[in-house]
């Protein structure tokens, strides 16, 4: 029989020692490998050659994983952090913005075309179509970490997470299923005939706008107009869409200067000592990524113990205070 389904899945991957490897880190990890796949299979649509290919992925992930710590820290958590500042680098204790991966990931890329003389645009094209999967893929474990709830419900699809009261709408999975109909949704536009920007353009916008009515079902603080910081970020992103459907449409109209066709720029190749430094880093950081639980902020020990007996507080793991952003009181169903 379908009916309401109860949430107690373990959110470890696996014990290494004292260190945890979450499923939430798992689809980081597995997203920003996807993106470098994509690149090393895409690369000369993008005039990129095949060194460049691993590092502007390193830009990529670097750039993700600083922007999605900076924005959570800074404006999700900053009265959490403001207190205990020497927890900011403790990726493994969680923390992470959706919008702050977003981004670093475009100012990563930013930065690589500068330094390479390459077309922002052209890349920012193709990066998008893995970037939606990556964005699924984030949802799904979000889902699994039971952090990030909906309102309560009576639907037969409704979750009971392992935090909250009543069942909830699976607010994530709605998202997550969003950013994965994106994939497709994009390499159409791909095969159409048009100008640079414009795939990036209707990513932004259609990422962010749906998330603006998605998350009406999400609980949550609320701030000015009864609004979240998630969904005030998704309006302001939904308006920059729109500023940019706009110019490359300008750009197919021939109202706006298209830049010349990117071509590729020979660079002295690198060693065998600096692609191997780029594969080591490449490697750590994906390890990295699967050491953070959750999108907030967690005592493991205290959040996680129920559904993965013999977490214990440790110089690595330390106990401490940190209120998660929901609202979780009882409710009723209206």
């Amino acid at each position: 029989m379908i009916g309401p389904y109860i949430h107690n899945i373990d959110p470890v991957l696996i014990d290494v020692g004292i260190v945890h490897l979450w499923w939430y880190g798992l689809g980081f990890a597995l997203g920003f490998l996807q993106v470098h796949l994509f690149l090393r299979h895409h690369h000369a649509d993008m005039s990129l050659t095949s060194n460049e290919v691993l590092s502007l992925t390193l830009y990529i992930v670097i750039g993700g994983l600083v922007g999605g710590r900076f924005v959570e820290v800074a404006f999700d958590e900053w009265s959490f952090y403001s207190q205990n500042p020497k927890f900011i680098p403790a990726y493994w204790l969680g923390g992470m913005a959706t919008h702050g991966v977003m981004l670093g990931v475009a100012t990563g890329t930013l930065v690589f075309t500068r330094l390479n003389r390459k077309r922002f645009l052209i890349l920012a094209d193709a990066l998008v179509i893995p970037g939606a999967l990556l964005m699924g893929l984030g949802r799904v474990g979000n889902f699994i970490d039971g952090q990030i709830v909906g309102s309560i419900t009576d639907v037969w699809w409704a979750v009971r997470f392992p935090d909250a009261d009543g069942f909830r709408h699976p607010v994530v999975l709605y998202d997550g299923f969003k950013n994965l109909l994106l994939v497709p949704f994009l390499l159409h536009v791909k095969r159409t005939n048009i100008t640079p920007g414009a795939i990036a353009a209707r990513f932004v916008f259609w990422y962010a706008f749906p998330r603006i009515f998605i998350d009406l079902f999400r609980d949550y603080p609320t701030h000015r107009f009864d609004l979240g910081t998630g969904q005030m970020l998704n309006i302001l992103m939904a308006v920059i869409g729109v500023i940019l459907l706009v110019r490359s449409r300008m750009r197919r109209l021939g109202y706006l200067k298209v830049a010349p066709p990117q071509v590729f720029c020979q660079r002295e190749p690198l060693s065998q000592t600096a692609l191997a430094f780029q594969r080591i880093s490449f490697v750590s950081l994906l390890a990295l990524c699967l050491t953070i639980p959750s999108n907030w902020t967690q005592d493991i020990p205290s959040r996680y113990g129920k559904r993965h007996p013999g977490l214990q507080h440790s110089w690595l793991y330390p106990k401490i205070d940190t209120t998660p952003p929901t609202s979780l009181e009882p409710q009723t169903l209206p």
